[in-house]
């Protein structure tokens, strides 16, 4: 049987990103879960973003921002077969299509280069470029618009050596998580090419995002604190309880990332102890991360994550595997002086389920004409869809006609197989029954 080494190797992927996944799989080896116990840390609280309008200094610093997009994922949870930012979201406009013209008008408005840069999978590279082809002035010159995600062998969870199916020879792969950033801008070489064109930070959001804008703002923000290393956060919600939070290591007092799959199954939720998550919109200092990278030989030594499922994710029934993958946003305990600031909702804005994806097409958002999503109102209604909406498909298949109007609702939650008519309008807080059925055009249901 060919050793992990081997079989990445052949595969062509990077060998930062080798020598990263067999520390990895060495922690595992050792007995490391990635696991942070209560017990072990503290509460971290994160300070507010200062109020203030953009100045000359703010507008100088996002000039010499680069921003980078994590534009690997599928959307497989919402049964896309292909990158989820080519997922229309405000009419035909996509992900891709708003990000794209975030950064064009901030360009023309601000006078700033802000390249834009996607890390893309094998699985997004090609449609996703082929989808900026329709905007090639999103493309800079002099920095390149794609970095490429590497992959990992998932591991047999008897014995952590790579697993074969030859079913489906793709399925032996994972990604590694977002944390792989790093090794791959290591190996490409692009931190030193941004320093010599003299970029100075780098802002990096994920694609299903549209809340998190590189203004002018931000940037100075970051440019201000002096900090090597920052993460935007939010104030967690009941609906944010398996958010990843932020917390202070108690044996060396260093800030950290506490993601979901890393605290014990009896201490997620907790809002109240650990009121701040993180947004993954992470800031960091092109020279810092430099030096960092070159003193480890391109492994910032992430804690591992282990996530236990089957080969197939399909078939129950298939070899039950581990796959091994770290989060971006734990490289804030790499450096002594990083932090936090705490933003408002209007900078977070994901789309993970149905449930997030009906909003962020409804009226509770505008999208402005600098191609901002705008809420409408400061607390957004509950949404919970039923299994009957869990694909896209099948959730465009019960709004043929479009959303219904929520700016007057405070919760819908839909039990059974509803199909929604045109200019559907929920007021207040509404329940629809197991039962099912349709809801007729311009229905007013609550209230």
């Amino acid at each position: 049987m060919s050793t992990a080494r081997e079989i990445m190797q052949a595969a062509h992927v990077g060998k930062t990103a080798i020598d990263v996944f067999e520390s990895q799989v060495d922690q595992v080896r050792a007995g490391g879960s990635g696991m942070i116990h209560e017990a072990d840390i503290t509460p971290y609280n994160s300070p507010d973003l200062p109020s203030a309008d953009p100045t000359d200094t703010d507008r100088a610093a996002l000039d010499t921002t680069a921003v980078i997009r994590l534009n690997g994922g599928l959307g497989t949870s919402m049964g896309m077969d292909r990158a989820k930012s080519l997922l229309p979201v405000r009419g035909e406009l996509s992900f891709l299509d708003i990000m794209v013209r975030q950064i064009l008008h901030l360009r023309e408005a601000t006078g700033a280069r802000l390249p834009l840069t996607f890390l893309h999978s094998f699985r997004t590279s090609a449609d996703s470029l082929a989808a900026l082809a329709a905007t090639p002035q999103i493309t800079s010159s002099d920095v390149p618009v794609e970095l490429y995600q590497n992959k990992v062998p998932k591991l047999r969870a008897d014995d952590l050596r790579p697993v074969t199916w030859d079913a489906d020879p793709d399925l032996e792969w994972c990604p590694p998580g977002h944390g792989d950033v790093y090794a791959v801008m290591h190996d490409a070489g692009f931190l030193d090419l941004l320093h010599d064109l003299g970029y100075r930070r780098v802002m990096i959001a994920n694609s299903d995002n549209l809340g998190a804008v590189p203004d002018a703002t931000m940037a100075g923000w970051f440019a201000g604190t002096g900090a090597p290393f920052a993460l935007e956060a939010v104030q967690r919600t009941d609906s944010d309880r398996k958010g990843g939070h932020f917390a202070v290591r108690n044996a060396d007092g260093r800030l950290i990332l506490r993601e979901t799959a890393q605290t014990p199954p009896d201490e997620v939720g907790d809002i109240d102890r650990h009121a701040y998550m993180s947004t993954n919109n992470l800031w960091f200092d092109v020279e810092r991360m430099r030096e960092a990278l070159r003193a480890r030989n391109g492994n910032l030594s992430l804690p591992v994550i282990v996530n236990r499922k089957t080969v197939d994710p399909t078939d129950s029934d298939s070899p039950a595997v581990v796959q091994l993958e770290t989060a971006m946003g734990a490289a804030i305990e790499v450096f002594d002086d990083a932090t936090t600031v705490t933003v408002t909702r209007d900078r977070f804005i994901p789309v993970k389920t149905t449930d997030d994806l009906l909003l962020v097409r409804s009226d509770c958002y505008e999208l402005t004409d600098d191609f901002r999503m705008a809420r409408r109102f400061e607390v957004l209604p509950f949404v919970e869809l039923s299994a009957s909406y869990k694909t896209v498909s099948d959730f465009d298949a019960r709004f043929p006609a479009g959303p219904p109007s929520m700016v007057g609702a405070t919760s819908l939650v839909v039990r059974g197989d509803w199909t929604f008519g045109g200019g559907v309008t929920v007021v207040g807080d509404v329940e629809l029954g197991p039962e099912g059925g349709r809801v007729p055009d311009g229905e007013t249901i609550g209230g």
